[in-house]
């Protein structure tokens, strides 16, 4: 497992310091990125967490899975990598 989560079904309206501050009450966060849409500028609802280990990062997805953040139940897994991700993504769209 790796140290790097992936967060979605977040509002809109959140920003990486929110993001980061909701995550250190499980430890060490390194770095919290909220995704943005490159034409418009705003948020996507989704960005990733990562945390200093694996195990704070295991605490966090334990804790914070379905938890009510900003109007809306997040939802919190490991992040895949871009690899895996989008061979998956090209096997579907054939």
């Amino acid at each position: 497992m790796q140290n790097k989560l992936f967060v979605g079904n977040l509002s809109f309206n959140c920003g990486d310091a929110e993001l980061k501050d909701l995550f250190t009450e499980y430890g060490d966060v390194t770095s919290a990125t909220i995704i943005m849409d490159k034409a418009t500028g705003k948020a996507r609802g989704f960005g990733f967490v990562e945390m200093s280990t694996q195990q704070q990062a295991e605490a966090a997805m334990r804790g914070l899975e379905g938890r009510e953040f900003g109007g809306r139940n997040i939802h919190v897994s490991i992040a895949e990598s871009r690899d895996k991700r989008s061979d998956s993504f090209s096997r579907n769209r054939r």
